[in-house]
């Protein structure tokens, strides 16, 4: 496959559609926020009583915030990047693709240049280090299994698409819901200094959440991964396997929830709480492989994730009302 100019195909002196700062915006995915509420899940379990919030704790999470948002712009601008030089993002933002815009891959349309690209993911993962690292230095309590944690979610972050490639490899869909999930016991190690089993199964339904719309991406960009070896699921097996596969994920989500409350790790109505994302974890499900319309189905999985997130810091704080009361 022929390599394009660094300067991208707006080179010859057309006219940018849009201004640099909009173009690393949309390099960073900054519309898509759905990680960093992480850290408000992991607060949510520490608030009550909101007097025993310590100072160093609310520092502590603001900087591993800023981190988070800084780690995750990065990896998505290194993903940017490789998908640019392999042609996979050629593939599946292309003129056969109308709905999706391709102005979101900055290299793609060429308001970004490749050596532009660069500078900002390393800069950002960078900034990510040293904030993460402050949040460590200023927190109330270092757990080690905390610190270790952090330490490997940087490392493993920027080796996304990057480097090892992580996600070329088939590991995607597990680091997925395994990112979403070292953030919030990452956040909440800092903050709390101990390990809480219901906090761990609140990271492991939030990182469903990125799970569950990163998978109906996949099978919309099953063309132009093939082509380039990237080994997702939905690569690698049937279309009727691919949709098992995601149905069993759609229902694995809700059985975390049901066994955590059967055997005691949650609350015994946490299940009946977290129903509503299960019901639209059903719309999702028919309405891409029923109806066939994987991209619709992808777009419903942000309102589910969102609500999920809401539906997880209200049962900490109902917790925590209870546990002060």
């Amino acid at each position: 496959m022929t390599t394009r100019t660094e300067a991208g195909p707006l080179a010859s002196g057309t006219a940018r559609p849009e201004s640099k700062l909009r173009s690393y915006a949309r390099l960073g995915k900054l519309d898509v926020y759905d990680y960093y509420p992480s850290v408000a899940v992991a607060l949510s379990a520490v608030a009550l009583p909101v007097s025993g919030l310590r100072p160093a704790t609310i520092v502590t999470l603001t900087l591993f915030l800023l981190g988070a948002v800084c780690v995750i712009v990065a990896m998505v601008a290194l993903d940017d990047v490789t998908g640019y030089r392999d042609g996979s993002d050629a593939a599946n933002y292309g003129p056969n693709d109308p709905l999706r815009n391709k102005l979101r891959k900055p290299l793609v349309a060429g308001t970004l240049t490749l050596r532009e690209a660069l500078g900002f993911g390393w800069s950002t993962a960078a900034a990510g280090a040293a904030l993460w690292a402050a949040a460590v230095a200023s927190a109330p309590h270092r757990p080690t299994w905390t610190v270790v944690l952090v330490v490997v979610l940087f490392v493993v972050s920027v080796q996304y698409s990057y480097g090892l490639k992580i996600s070329y490899h088939g590991f995607q869909e597990i680091f997925l819901a395994g990112l979403g999930a070292a953030l919030v016991m990452g956040a909440y190690g800092l903050a709390a200094g101990h390990f809480s089993a219901f906090v761990l199964v609140q990271g492991v339904l939030f990182g469903f959440g990125p799970l569950l719309f990163g998978v109906y991406s996949n099978t919309n960009d099953i063309p132009g991964d093939r082509a380039v070896g990237r080994r997702t699921v939905a690569c690698l097996v049937s279309p009727k396997g691919n949709a098992v596969f995601i149905g069993s994920l759609s229902a694995a989500e809700f059985l975390t929830g049901a066994v955590a409350s059967a055997t005691g790790i949650a609350p015994w109505w946490f299940v009946f709480l977290m129903l509503p994302v299960t019901a639209l974890r059903l719309r999702q499900f028919l309405t891409g492989f029923r109806h066939g319309d994987i991209m619709r189905a992808r777009k419903l999985g942000f309102p589910a994730h969102r609500v999920g997130t809401v539906l997880l810091i209200t049962a900490n704080l109902i917790v925590g009302a209870g546990a002060t009361g």
